[in-house]
């Protein structure tokens, strides 16, 4: 065996029209609170290269963090890194960049080598931002959003070979929506020694229990459910997913096949405990109080879809997506000694200021102001290829696919630790 070194927001949709008074309402926040006249200067510069940039979108939920607090309303704490330069590939009615620039000064430029370089024509910030998450982009055959994450890696990598020299790269989500570009990305930064950084904002957000897989433990199986849409929230689920199992013995193993299941076939599934019942109703138990015999949950929930997953040294895994009784993630998994089970929910603040989000920007800022990744980037290798390879299967009738490419092991330098409680949530039209 070798070894081997996008979606709504959470569900939600910002309904009215973006209005002038928020970003002017930040502005006087701002000052009013002393943040611009006695801000602490800024330790690294950075660049953000973006799909869209609107309110709540991840542009939003993440770069304004750098503009606004991590409150993202100037009353909370200011970041180290300080943003100097935005491209933004698609500009929709209600996008704010613009509004952004004008009241926090930073440049807009049409392109991204001009982003990069402060139209210098080499290299003039200490680290980027890709967030490629929303806008208006296509959909592959197999379903995944076509975001333009390999052409804005490409025409980044440009400029860092033109130049001699490369910066930290964080990249939100995954890697991108298909394996050959995923990899390519990887192998890209590993030729030229990029400290590079991806996922998901949920693994490292809050558990109800705050429960953690044991360290070198030897699992049997786990259970993942999952919500809302199959590509992007589906890929949150994977994060979870392999957050919790690069954790136990012998790190991450690789897997060797996949298989979808979908519609009545998941029942059969579940009914003839292809999956183990106690761990579906244990973690599914953590975010939904629906009562859990398999003819209501068939009533309730009209698209099922089950994820099968198996692991080189003979983990099984399954992710449930049961939208209409499932309202978050949720995961449970039994150890192989004395068959002992745990589950908790991976709970994510459904409101401004969006808290999980801040617990990302922190391992980033650990990065750009190290040069060294918060947590190894395989992990977001593997979730990227599942997907991928999960949504092939879907495509072609449920097929069990092998995925050679995805047998790949790697050690997990990251573990969950539990953060301080949230602050107070805000609705998500507001500021």
């Amino acid at each position: 065996m070798k070894s081997i070194h996008s979606e709504e927001v959470r569900g939600k949709v910002f309904a009215r029209p973006f209005r002038l008074h928020w970003i002017m309402t930040s502005v006087v926040v701002l000052i009013s609170s002393g943040a611009i006249a006695q801000a602490r200067p800024a330790l690294k510069n950075v660049a953000a290269l973006t799909t869209v940039y609107r309110h709540n979108s991840h542009a939003d939920i993440i770069i304004s963090r750098l503009l606004l607090t991590d409150m993202l309303d100037g009353t909370g704490k200011e970041s180290p890194l300080k943003l100097v330069s935005l491209y933004t590939d698609q500009r929709p009615a209600n996008d704010i960049s613009r509004l952004l620039a004008a009241s926090h000064r930073f440049r807009i430029y049409s392109n991204i080598a001009d982003t990069l370089t402060l139209g210098t024509g080499k290299l003039a910030v200490d680290g980027v931002l890709l967030i490629a998450e929303h806008g208006d982009y296509p959909r592959s055959p197999t379903g995944n959003t076509q975001y333009p994450k390999r052409r804005f890696w490409d025409e980044m990598i440009r400029v860092f070979r033109d130049s001699g020299r490369v910066v930290p790269v964080f990249v939100d989500k995954h890697l991108a929506d298909n394996w050959t570009d995923a990899k390519h990305i990887y192998d890209t930064a590993r030729e030229l020694k990029i400290p590079l950084m991806a996922g998901s904002s949920v693994p490292g957000s809050w558990r109800h229990p705050a429960v953690d897989v044991g360290r070198d433990a030897d699992l049997s199986e786990i259970v993942i459910i999952s919500y809302g849409s199959t590509d992007h929230y589906g890929f949150h689920a994977l994060e979870c997913l392999q957050s919790v199992v690069e954790q136990r013995r012998g790190g991450e193993t690789g897997v060797k096949a996949v298989q979808c299941v979908t519609g009545d076939s998941v029942w059969r599934a579940l009914g003839e405990k292809r999956v183990d019942p106690e761990l579906v109703q244990s973690a599914l138990g953590r975010v939904s109080s629906e009562n859990q015999n398999l003819p209501h949950l068939r009533e309730r929930v009209k698209q099922p879809i089950l994820w099968l997953v198996e692991y080189a040294e003979g983990l099984r895994a399954s992710v449930l997506e049961l939208n209409g009784v499932a309202t978050g993630w949720a995961g449970a998994w039994r150890y192989r000694q004395g068959g002992r089970m745990e589950s908790t929910q991976f709970w994510t603040q459904e409101a401004r200021p969006a808290a999980h989000f801040t617990l990302l920007l922190n391992g980033i800022e650990r990065m750009m102001l190290t040069g060294k990744p918060s947590w190894n980037v395989q992990r977001t290798l593997m979730s990227s290829g599942l997907l991928d390879a999960l949504l092939q299967s879907c495509s072609q009738n449920g097929s069990r696919l092998e995925t050679p490419r995805l047998e790949f092991r790697y050690q997990q330098n990251w573990r969950w630790v539990d953060p301080p409680p949230p602050p107070p949530s805000r609705p998500w039209g507001e500021q």
